[in-house]
């Protein structure tokens, strides 16, 4: 499953909602994270947002060290955005959701606006 960013930052706090956990826990799930929300972060960060403290680096490094497979952005991916119908704007969030759709994985988000969308959304609030 790929994890939104919110998710990635959740689980590296260890602030996970519990049926999150139990998910990122399970051996049998493959996590995977998205450099669009390194960048993500990069950007919210040096905008000063208060919700996105962490240093980008550091994340990357956490997540490729505790396992998680970072999914590289590829055409297909930019590609499948235009499939999408357009509920939001938000284009980090738009990437996310076509990766996932475009691999066949699932996301794991706590966003409600994921839950308009087709598609392997997981939405836990």
């Amino acid at each position: 499953m790929l994890l939104d960013t919110h998710m990635l930052l959740w689980a590296a706090a260890g602030t996970l909602p519990k049926d999150a956990e139990k998910m990122v826990a399970d051996g049998n799930n493959t996590l995977y994270f998205s450099p669009a929300s390194i960048w993500e972060i990069g950007i919210k960060k040096s905008l000063g947002r208060s919700d996105f403290k962490v240093d980008p680096e550091i994340l990357r490094r956490g997540l490729l060290d505790n396992q998680y497979q970072e999914l590289p952005i590829a055409g297909r991916h930019a590609l499948a955005v235009n499939d999408l119908p357009l509920i939001h704007k938000d284009p980090f969030d738009r990437m996310l959701l076509a990766q996932a759709r475009a691999e066949g994985i699932s996301l794991l988000t706590s966003d409600s606006i994921f839950r308009k969308y087709p598609g392997p959304v997981i939405f836990i609030p």
